[in-house]
């Protein structure tokens, strides 16, 4: 999301704030449809900028229809508004972006009508095929495990990238494009590991009775809400509908609100986190490292540079949402100032973490003290925290650096466990010293910080070998 792009979505609030109240609703769905292509980069492979993100208002509406409650029968007019609508939106971005000179929401040109009809004539071939294998209650509850497969499957291929780039030269050699160019860049899909989570989400929650009924209207601009399409919160659907279904017009509050939370993101990413790349830890920095301490001013730099990239982002998001009436939850708390791991990961990107704990964790977790042969406690937990970091590791990318980050973290998660179940006495009389409880804090604080600088390691680095000697390196070893 550049500059550009939040200055034309936070615009495009005081638009919506002099409509009728019952536009508006209907005003942050289009404008969602229309920014999932906007935001979307251009790609090696120009007609994928437009594939993807109709692709992904594909796999929504999917989601959307196995999601449907039980007693769910025909769609109510409101729906076939909607289906209407996202049918229009995706042929006529198709239509303007095929004319060359003409202004068009995608960085490249689209497919020819023709051939963009055919598409969606073929797709919608397929759905009402398919549509009575999942028409009652029980067959979408069946399709779910199925549909919850392709999701994971698509998301294990993009994070891939000796998978992604076969695809890509499946791709190009179906399009008469180079095959010695192909890349994982080619497929470049901006959002889907938050679209994807955001489906899930709402598959499982469907398995188990929590997700409530949602119109597709409600479903798609949950899924694709513009401001947190690219980079979070991963909200939660029960909580998304509500605001979307109370949207209050922007006033002096919210918008002083919304504007200077966006300009605290701006100045955290733009300017700070921006100017810390210049200086932060990478494959060449690292190598040019004459010390140690010089190794730990480059991994202090990365440090903050991804702390205020992060939730820069978040802040503008959140910003955003609030001037169209959506109050996304916070992403980040001061995660540096925790004084232990289990703090921090309660602080960072807690969107994310929430996400693996219910549906990574707790599952796993309950899974293995309901076996007949149950494992030690202490087995249960080292396997549920290791499992729940490599799905966060992996969200970020399938490759060996992101798999020894999560262990770094699942292990750390698990001594903190063992050593705070074992000192919870020696805690609950700190509150009889005041002045010990802050020295042990402050010790705390410092100890988490540089056990998370040292773990930014393998984030920073793609080779895992360089990672093991710049850790190495950073204690004065290997030099």
């Amino acid at each position: 999301m550049t500059l550009t792009h939040i200055l034309l979505l936070a615009l495009g609030a005081f638009g919506v704030r002099l409509m009728p109240a019952a536009w508006r609703a209907w005003a942050l769905l289009i404008g969602s449809l229309a920014a999932i292509y906007l935001l979307q980069p251009a790609l090696p492979l120009p007609i994928m900028a437009y594939a993807l993100p109709t692709l992904t208002l594909i796999l929504a509406l999917i989601g959307w229809w196995l999601t449907r409650p039980p007693e769910a029968d025909s769609l109510s007019a409101e729906d076939w508004l909607t289906l209407g609508l996202l049918c229009g939106a995706a042929l006529s971005i198709a239509l303007i972006g095929s004319f060359d000179g003409t202004p068009r929401l995608t960085p490249a040109p689209t497919p020819p009508l023709s051939e963009t009809l055919l598409a969606f004539l073929g797709v919608g071939a397929l759905i009402v095929t398919a549509q009575p294998l999942v028409a009652s209650a029980d067959r979408r509850l069946a399709a779910i495990p199925y549909y919850l497969a392709l999701l994971i499957g698509l998301f294990i291929v993009l994070k891939s990238e000796p998978l992604a780039q076969s695809l890509a030269a499946w791709l190009r050699a179906n399009a008469d494009r180079p095959i010695s160019l192909a890349g994982a860049l080619d497929i470049g899909w901006l959002g889907f590991s938050y679209v994807a989570f955001r489906l899930i989400h709402t598959l499982r929650d469907r398995q188990s009775g929590k997700l409530p009924a949602l119109s597709l209207r409600e479903y798609l601009t949950y899924v694709i809400f513009f401001p947190a399409y690219t980079a979070g919160p991963i909200d939660r659907a029960e909580r998304f509908v509500k605001d979307y279904r109370a949207l209050q017009p922007l006033n002096a509050q919210r918008a002083t609100e919304g504007l200077g939370r966006i300009a605290v993101g701006i100045l955290k990413k733009f300017v700070i986190a921006d100017t810390l790349a210049l200086i932060a830890l990478d494959s060449l920095s690292a190598e040019r490292a004459q010390t140690a301490l010089g190794l730990w001013l480059l991994i202090y730099a990365y440090a903050f540079r991804l702390y205020l990239d992060f939730s820069g982002y978040s802040d503008i998001a959140i910003g955003i949402g609030k001037l169209y009436g959506i109050n996304l939850p916070e992403n980040f708390a001061l995660p540096y100032l925790k004084s232990n791991l289990t703090a921090f990961w309660q602080s960072w990107h807690i969107t994310l973490s929430n996400w693996a704990r219910f549906y990574v964790f707790m599952p796993l977790s309950r899974y293995m003290m309901t076996r007949k042969r149950k494992p030690p406690t202490w087995l249960a937990v080292l396997v549920g925290q290791l499992g729940t970091m490599l799905t966060i590791g992996l969200w970020h990318g399938m490759a060996l650096n992101f798999v020894l980050w999560a262990i770094w973290h699942g292990l750390g998660l698990w001594l903190h466990k063992q050593y705070s179940d074992r000192t919870r006495d020696f805690y609950a009389k700190l509150s009889e010293r005041p002045k010990l409880r802050r020295a042990v804090y402050a010790v705390g604080v410092l100890l988490t910080f540089h056990y998370v600088a040292l773990g930014w390691i393998w984030f920073a680095l793609g080779d895992a070998t360089q990672g093991a000697q710049v850790l190495m390196r950073s204690f004065g070893f290997g030099w």
